[in-house]
């Protein structure tokens, strides 16, 4: 029955061999929906972004929030790819697996033997994910690339995403990992439709480069067809002010967004019927012609009211528009409860709540939160799990092919 059928990744096994953020993300949003997603990170501090919380500019809690952010719901080993018991329990893992993640260069895959072309051998089932910098083609395909870099400065949305006359600034950090973590989880689910109609895996994959362009999606396909060069916003003298920002009496600021045909409910607001007889606003030429005369005044009358104003009247006269929060009250604002953007996370230490992942079923409820693995903590349960016996798991000790507990962190 269609109607009925779980359309989620409940039951899916995942393998998920990457740093950082996007590839970890995508699996976790597996995860969020009941997948079975073994992390495998190195011997040593293992993945770097378990202590990436409390680098700057990142905010300073008493919680590794970033971390269980990206790795909650998983189960995770420890494991040196680069030996030969590695390999062995690689093998394992990818024969268990239905879908294996990973953002690790072209050239170090290979060389861990985690390249599709072996991978899909020993699995031809699998669906193979992988997130690059750039690409797999091209020059810089083999360069390292953060969200930072290849997302936001390569794609041009950062040098878009700024005032006019304001240099480059920093945007969020990992803001284009989560990004790119939504394309590779689509990339994947699409995978596994394909599956589920041919019973072939696939190999699948996005960069930070191509999500960052597609972000900036309008002004790339505009320059691809000889558009009129982006002009930087001016807030002061914008091209539309029906779409800019405005600061109450209270300091609050406000996201105005309207089109010429709400004009009239807007000068209601206002409080300002004169303007429709204005002969400078008589229509969208007009209101393109006189744009700073109109952000001017558009400018005094929003500061002429605090906020609470500004919301019931808008609200009543259902005009868009958005208060511009700081990350603070974004977290503080009830709707992200109600909506369960914002939902509890168990077993973390110092964390109550954690943000979910984007993506809804109705009708189909996500798994609870729960923190993120230590590192190794699995490692016994999922080579037994694996078939590996007693004493082979103790000679893969021996030969620190598995780091013992206690040596994880030295």
């Amino acid at each position: 029955d269609l109607a009925v059928m779980d359309v989620t990744p409940q039951g899916l096994k995942v393998v998920e061999i990457a740093s950082f953020i996007a590839a970890p993300a995508a699996a976790t949003m597996l995860a969020d929906f009941g997948a079975d997603v073994i992390k495998v990170e190195p011997p040593g501090l293992g993945d770097p972004q378990r202590v990436l919380s409390s680098l700057p500019p990142s905010p300073v809690a008493a919680g590794n929030y970033s971390w269980h952010l990206a790795n909650r719901n998983k189960r995770g080993i420890a494991v040196d790819l680069k030996s030969d018991g590695g390999t062995a329990i690689l093998r394992r893992l990818v024969s268990w697996a239905d879908v294996v993640i990973t953002n690790f260069p072209h050239g170090t895959r290979e060389s861990l033997h985690l390249g599709y072309d072996e991978v899909s051998e020993w699995n031809p089932r699998v669906v193979y994910a992988d997130i690059t910098g750039f690409g797999d083609a091209g020059s810089d395909a083999n360069l390292p690339g953060f969200d930072l870099t290849a997302f936001w400065s390569r794609s041009g949305l950062l040098a878009a995403t700024r005032d006019a006359g304001a240099p480059p600034t920093s945007p969020v950090w990992g803001s284009g990992d989560y990004t790119t973590a939504t394309a590779i989880y689509a990339a994947v689910t699409t995978a596994l439709y394909h599956r589920e109609r041919t019973g072939l895996g696939s190999n699948v994959g996005t960069s930070l480069l191509a999500t960052g362009v597609w972000a900036t999606g309008t002004l790339v396909s505009a320059a691809l067809a000889g558009g009129t060069p982006y002009e930087l916003h001016d807030r002061k003298a914008p091209v539309n002010p029906l779409s800019n920002p405005y600061q109450t009496s209270d300091g609050r600021w406000l996201m105005l967004v309207a089109r010429p045909q709400h004009l009239p409910k807007l000068v209601e607001a206002l409080g300002r019927p004169d303007l429709l007889a204005d002969p400078r606003f008589a229509d969208e030429s007009g209101l393109r012609s006189h744009a700073d005369a109109l952000a001017k005044i558009l400018d005094s009358e929003f500061a002429s009211r605090p906020a609470d104003y500004w919301k019931q009247t808008l609200d009543n006269l259902r005009i868009t528009y958005s208060f511009i929060q700081t990350p603070e009250e974004a977290a503080a604002d009830p709707q992200l409860r109600a909506s369960e953007v914002v939902v509890p996370i168990s077993g973390a230490p110092d964390l109550e709540y954690t943000v979910n992942s984007p993506i809804t079923v109705r009708g189909q409820q996500k798994i609870p939160a729960t923190r993120a693995p230590e590192h190794g903590e699995h490692t016994d349960e999922i080579l037994d799990q694996l078939g590996f016996t007693v004493e082979e798991i103790a000679e893969m000790y021996d030969a620190q092919v598995v780091p013992r507990r206690t040596e994880i962190a030295r």
